[in-house]
């Protein structure tokens, strides 16, 4: 039985053996989420869109991170910016969540006006000495990585995210996603907590049992498997798609599209993975749709008829999948221990036209699938985590090391904040 006295965040932390799960406190209380709220999603580095969500001078976008709300905008000079989505007058909200377009941003409580660049530039009767040029908006780091808008909320950002955009920046490049558009987005809200969400998004363990429409272009064992279970007949085959990866991996290389994997997690204050896969078994799907062909006429950048796989980049609140003819950006924002939010763009070339160049069904009904059954099992994994009967259970060492990763990494950063 649990004690009436909850045990300090660092001591659950620290209870948490190697190779186990977190102890469920950690996924449950209320205290446990106002923690993760403050390290992980305002002192460091969290995606917060797209460049295609703000495509023109004059769209605006808001996203709510966690406790805090951004505002997101191009300015008629066309650079994107970020600030905080509160009014220096009295802290009102300036913007509701969502896209928009707007010349000015304007307070709905006292109508202080500011430009897209967050100049005030009208603030009533606050008299002749007032100061304008001391309370404009208030700045939020902002970095554009290949069309991924990053921003971090904290004075002083975590400055290793340089090797994030070392890493992505080349790997990006051929998609072109600064000339690509939001084809589709969806939002849907897991009665989960957001590192259960995290731990069954970098795990493929469950994805037979799960995922049919991914099965179809998507091979579960390119996340590890026990060579012990398997037969002779899937030895061999596993073993030559190896042999393939190995050798597509060194002509993507080769031809200009950067492709080994690199894991930058734990011992390192930004947490990220990247590597290019083939498409199943034998590497001959094209894109992650029900067939293996592409959903898009019309393909990302320069991509007309390249061989580039599936480019993931995994961060400690998104997931990435890229290729030839589109791609598929997640990301995820908590909304409290037990509710959290998943937004999903599909993005395909500019000029490509909807029901001529592509449709919504097929671009997106593999993943709308698979966001939907992931969200049931998060949700079983939470009511678990809630039963008086769950201890902190084994990782599977073939399957499921990034879990163990992404759990010493958790554990490294709130304690490296003081909790």
């Amino acid at each position: 039985m649990s004690s009436m006295f909850p045990s300090p965040i660092a001591a659950l932390v620290r209870q948490r053996a190697a190779g186990r799960t977190l102890p469920a406190d950690l996924y449950r209380r209320a205290d446990v989420f106002e923690a993760d709220c403050d390290v992980f999603f305002e002192r460091l580095w969290v995606l917060v869109g797209v460049a295609a969500d703000v495509p023109k001078p004059g769209d605006v976008f808001v996203e709510e991170i966690g406790r805090a709300s951004v505002i997101v905008t191009r300015g008629e000079d066309g650079l994107v910016r970020a600030f905080h989505n509160v009014c220096r007058h009295r802290g009102a909200r300036l913007r509701d969540a969502g896209k928009g377009s707007a010349k000015r941003i304007v307070c709905p409580y006292h109508r202080w006006t500011y430009r897209l660049n967050g100049v005030l530039m009208r603030a009533p009767h606050m008299g002749s000495d007032f100061d304008a040029a001391c309370n404009g908006l208030r700045s939020v780091h902002l970095r554009d990585v290949g069309g991924l808008l990053f921003v971090c909320l904290a004075d002083e950002a975590p400055s290793d995210f340089a090797d994030l955009e070392a890493a992505m920046a080349p790997r990006l490049a051929a998609f072109d996603l600064a000339h690509a558009k939001v084809a589709f987005e969806s939002e849907i809200v897991e009665n989960g907590n957001w590192k259960l969400t995290i731990e069954n998004n970098r795990e493929c363990y469950h994805c037979p049992g799960s995922h049919p429409e991914l099965g179809n272009t998507f091979l579960p064992q390119d996340f590890g498997y026990d060579p012990a279970e398997l037969s002779p007949d899937e030895r061999r085959a596993f073993a030559a798609h190896e042999a393939e990866f190995a050798r597509r991996t060194d002509a993507w290389e080769a031809a200009g599209f950067p492709s080994r994997g690199i894991d930058h997690l734990s011992g390192h204050v930004t947490n990220f993975r990247t590597e290019r896969l083939m498409m199943g078994l034998s590497g001959g799907a094209r894109s992650a749709t029900m067939n293996g062909e592409p959903a898009c006429r019309i393909p990302l950048g320069d991509l007309a008829g390249a061989d580039v796989g599936d480019l993931h980049m995994w961060t400690h609140q998104s997931w990435h999948h890229f290729m030839a003819d589109h791609a598929v950006v997640s990301t995820i924002f908590p909304l409290d221990a037990g509710r959290t939010r998943l937004r999903t763009l599909w993005l395909v070339n500019e000029k490509a036209v909807e029901g001529v160049d592509y449709d919504l069904k097929t671009l997106t009904e593999v993943w709308r699938a698979t966001n939907a059954q992931d969200a049931a099992l998060v949700a079983l994994a939470h009511r678990g985590a809630g039963s008086p009967g769950y201890v902190p259970g084994p990782y599977s060492r073939f399957t499921e090391r990034h879990l163990d990763d992404f759990a010493t990494w958790y554990g490294e950063r709130m304690i490296a904040a003081g909790f």
